[in-house]
């Protein structure tokens, strides 16, 4: 069970980490994937800087964590993912619910319940 947990941890890190070098590479293109688009040339340096940023740390922690069987480090990326869903279930209360929101949510979901356990079974030095 924990080296299943921590190989689907250690794979979730690292899309995380392939899209955040989309981001770095082509911000715009990479943002469009996600709904997103840069207005100016400021709107595409805060793609570059802050989805890049939001990306690699949480693939870089989690696949630290995954590697080093540390909870510790998991923290970082469940709390990333999680208030991330927690933004997206405020943005539906306010305005509603959009079938395109509905796979990012899960995968959030699922992302949250994931690093959620890896913080409970993952050891701890």
């Amino acid at each position: 069970m924990r080296t299943i947990l921590r190989t689907a941890i250690g794979l979730a890190g690292l899309l995380f980490v392939v899209l955040a070098l989309g981001f770095l590479h082509d911000p715009v293109s990479a943002a469009a994937r996600l709904g997103v688009s840069a207005l100016n040339p400021l709107g595409a340096a805060t793609l570059r800087g802050d989805f890049f940023g939001f990306f690699a740390v949480g693939g870089l922690l989690s696949i630290a964590g995954a590697v080093r069987d540390d909870a510790r480090l998991l923290l970082a990326p469940l709390l990333l993912i999680g208030l991330t869903l927690a933004g997206r279930l405020v943005a539906v209360a306010v305005g509603g619910f959009d079938p395109a929101m509905g796979l990012p949510m899960l995968v959030e979901a699922v992302l949250t319940a994931l690093l959620w356990f890896g913080r409970r079974i993952l050891g701890r030095p």
